[in-house]
């Protein structure tokens, strides 16, 4: 009998400190600044048999943007050059965009959806959202599938 895997976006301070801990060894794994996964685990504070119960089933988030196609969601007000800065920030961040479409303006603001391919990304998705969330003009902005 197959066990069905299904993964669930959850904010970092939701999720218990073990997960929060087990991807900081991976992270210090990948980056090098802990060269074993005896290291890693002793310089995030959680034992080895703890690090490999949940090394497969906890990823960041950030980390998932490898060679995906990710469609935001915004909600932009119907200013000149509103969608211009948003798109230009995806440009400057070296995200590819696919498709975009928007609504026809209603009550001052347009619904806009990017799909774009993300693997050669400088920030992360994080940083990438925080920043576009920013821009005079952009009431909302998220990550609707990917």
């Amino acid at each position: 009998m197959s066990r069905e895997i299904r993964y669930y976006i959850v904010a970092a301070d939701a999720l218990p400190e073990i997960f929060i801990k087990v991807a900081e060894a991976k992270r210090m794994m990948q980056t090098g600044e802990a060269d074993t996964v005896g290291a890693a685990t002793r310089l995030a504070g959680i034992s080895r048999s703890a690090f490999y119960k949940y090394k497969d089933s906890v990823q960041p988030f950030n980390d998932m943007k490898a060679e995906h196609i990710i469609t935001f969601y915004g909600m932009l007000k119907d200013n000149t050059g509103v969608l211009s800065r948003v798109l230009s920030h995806f440009a400057t961040s070296g995200a590819n965009i696919l498709t975009i479409n928007q609504s026809i303006p209603t009550n001052g603001c347009a619904a806009v959806t990017v799909s774009a391919e993300t693997s050669d990304m400088a920030d992360t998705l994080e940083d990438f959202l925080n920043k576009v969330t920013e821009i005079d003009g952009v009431v909302k902005f998220e990550i609707l599938a990917g």
